[in-house]
């Protein structure tokens, strides 16, 4: 048995503490916004965040999220989360998505890199780029990426 709280609601699962993060959300709670990608922590798709902090679901054990807060993509964009409420928008006006895979990974690790910011700092193209680096876009959108984090940054301002 594993417990879990994500997106504020506690779970206990009949569950493996050595399953990945991700499976658990996807098979057993149902949220299938996080996406499986490369499954070695290397494309992004699978970002969530533990405490606040962008991680890769698909490496991570349900066992290393006990006892701390796992939000995933259905609650940073369902209308709550200011910031999440802002990269949203700005993904939308700047047209980020094409086949939307990658996304919600993106939006994770995008609301993360904002949330770390002091308040009003504007990131640079280097910092945003630096903060982008682990979620892979296989459209290539990251221009749009990078003006929709930083529209979102000025938005939060």
């Amino acid at each position: 048995m594993s417990r879990l709280n994500v997106n504020g609601r506690d779970h206990t699962l009949d569950t493996d503490p050595g399953t990945p993060i991700l499976w658990a959300l996807r098979d057993t709670l149902g949220l299938n916004g996080t996406k499986f990608g490369c499954g070695a922590a290397l494309c992004g798709a699978c970002t969530v965040h533990l405490d606040g902090q962008a991680i890769r679901s698909c490496i991570t054990p349900v066992s290393a999220a006990e006892g701390k807060r796992v939000t995933t993509i259905e609650a940073v964009t369902g209308g709550k989360d200011r910031v999440g409420a802002a990269v949203h928008a700005a993904w939308v006006k700047h047209d980020v998505a094409q086949c939307g895979y990658c996304q919600s990974g993106q939006i994770m690790s995008a609301t993360a890199f904002l949330k770390s910011l002091p308040r009003g700092k504007q990131p640079s193209a280097a910092e945003i780029d630096a903060a982008m680096a682990g979620n892979i876009c296989r459209c290539g959108t990251y221009a749009r990426i990078r003006a929709a984090v930083a529209e979102a940054a000025r938005a939060l301002a």
